[in-house]
């Protein structure tokens, strides 16, 4: 199965609506395997799980959510995909205590975007702890992040991710992940990542949805700048 496991809503500094993320997820050749993980909360995903729950086409669909929160630690940005909701967006910004909360709440962590310099990452402190995976191709970093990012996961022997990153529902699901699940439920992904049973499929978006891109993140900058705009 296919997976996007770093999105971003209304819940942080996204664009879309959980639901608008999810149903892009559907209409994109494929997408089974979905996180949302707004910055530094749980939010967005709380909210996409509501609309799962109550909505009958994905009684029709073969579709997994996974809640996930991408964490602005001291160092830099890191995700954090969980079983099950945690109970708390208080979640410990430094990286050691962030690891050990995450494994007593059923959780996985992955640095996001490690190696890019202007986004947040954590450089070569993904060297110094002990992770889950590494998102190893992120479609908004340059090409030298993500193959930085892929060569140290390489060495260390971590499953690597690629993800989306999508801040604009149309980019969901632009690049992914393929998973090798036993079954459709949230255990068997999990099983799936932490046995290295995935892929990383690398695809940056087309000219169209760049430009869609860089207007939301325009547009979000000027709207902090006013609030009229």
């Amino acid at each position: 199965m296919r997976a996007d496991l770093h999105t971003h809503t209304i819940y942080s500094d996204g664009k879309g609506t959980p639901e608008e993320v999810i149903i892009n997820a559907l209409n994109r050749g494929g997408i089974g395997i979905l996180s949302i993980t707004d910055h530094d909360t749980f939010r967005g995903s709380l909210k996409a799980l509501d609309f799962i729950k109550s909505n009958d086409l994905f009684r029709k669909n073969d579709f997994i959510f996974i809640i996930g929160n991408e964490v602005r630690t001291v160092d830099g940005d890191v995700l954090v995909l969980c079983m099950e909701y945690p109970g708390t967006d208080l979640v410990p910004k430094s990286i050691p205590e962030l690891i050990d909360w995450a494994s007593m709440n059923n959780c996985v962590t992955a640095p996001a975007h490690p190696y890019d310099v202007l986004r947040h990452g954590i450089g070569d402190k993904v060297r110094k702890y002990r992770w889950h995976a590494v998102e190893v191709f992120n479609a908004g970093a340059l090409p030298i992040f993500n193959w930085r990012a892929a060569k140290v996961a390489r060495e260390l022997g971590l499953p690597g991710l690629a993800n989306s990153d999508a801040h604009v529902p149309d980019l969901v699901g632009v690049a992914y992940t393929v998973f090798d699940v036993d079954e459709l439920t949230v255990e068997s992904v999990f099983k799936a990542l932490l046995n290295n049973y995935v892929k990383a499929v690398a695809h940056y978006p087309g000219p169209e949805l760049i430009i869609k891109r860089l207007s939301w993140s325009i547009n979000r900058r000027l709207r902090r700048i006013n609030p009229a705009v």
